[in-house]
């Protein structure tokens, strides 16, 4: 039997995260849900279940400051820190990708969108970011310069090339396939399917046995720790939040057969509102003090 998650297994999981992602997971989880604020107090108590020390929080939010993610603030005798604008919308992006992932049954219409460019050197900042948003898109790289997805997204691309101001560097085309490449050809060029479904697996392994213990207790009305509660949930959403980036999301007949995407995606779900209650409990309990 699955023995209770202990706050020392999960100092060991969090073993090489860095502070400022579980500040952006607490953010985006928490602190994004209640008063946008939270004192360096409470930050430095609920940190400290992953291992994290007192110094290391503080060097943490005084770097991210300068950076400009966090702002602070001085109420009475205790510092409080805010996220800034940028950090806000970054994290809006976020979650709105974590939990509003395309859906499984989508109908795919045998088309697809291309992307092509050509981009000065001079523009290669831009080149190099226009690449990361277009895989953050869900296209796959066909070729250097020939980007495609299944999915037309003709309005992000426009946004995105406007954004980086590289509207004369960047063509678009929808276009059917004609040529010798199967399906399952064109898709292995331009995605690593096997890889990602290699970390799905991989995802599912790690948090199944901990969603089925949980369930049970919880069905049993079993005392469970709310603090273990809030912690896994950090890193539940800390080891998934990466997938959406990764995942095109590609309609279902353009996946391999044994692909474990949406069994991952539906576990993270229903684990991540299985630990709700009691982990929304234990944070309202540290950032009221």
């Amino acid at each position: 039997m699955l023995e209770t998650v202990t706050l020392r297994s999960v100092k060991q999981e969090a073993d090489g995260i860095r502070p400022q992602s579980l500040l952006f997971t607490l953010y985006g989880d928490y602190i994004y849900e209640c008063d946008d604020r939270i004192s360096i107090r409470s930050l430095i108590k609920l940190l400290a279940l992953f291992g994290i020390s007192e110094q290391a929080v503080r060097t943490t939010v005084s770097r991210m400051t300068q950076r400009g993610w966090l702002a602070a603030e001085r109420i009475r005798n205790s510092s409080s820190y805010i996220f800034t604008a940028q950090a806000q919308q970054l994290i809006r992006e976020g979650r709105d990708r974590i939990f509003d992932a395309p859906p499984a049954a989508e109908q795919w219409n045998h088309c697809w969108h291309l992307v092509t460019y050509f981009i000065p050197e001079e523009h290669r900042r831009a080149r190099d970011q226009f690449r990361r948003e277009l895989s953050w898109l869900g296209y796959g790289m066909l070729t250097n310069t020939v980007w495609a997805s299944p999915r037309n997204q003709q309005r992000a691309i426009q946004a995105l090339a406007a954004r980086l101001d590289i509207q004369n560097f960047v063509e678009t085309f929808s276009a059917q396939a004609e040529g010798f490449m199967s399906s399952d050809g064109f898709v292995a060029r331009c995605w690593d399917l096997d890889a990602l479904n290699h970390d799905y697996c991989a995802f599912i392994a790690r948090h199944a046995p901990a969603a089925n213990f949980y369930r049970a207790q919880f069905a049993m009305n079993a005392a469970v720790d709310a603090s273990e509660c809030f912690a896994r949930r950090v890193l539940l959403i800390h080891q998934y939040r990466k997938f959406p980036y990764r995942d095109p999301y590609l309609p279902l007949e353009l996946l391999p057969r044994e692909w474990r995407g949406w069994e991952a995606t539906a576990l993270f779900r229903e684990f991540h509102a299985l630990l709700s209650a009691s982990a929304n409990q234990y944070f309202q309990s540290v950032a009221a003090n």
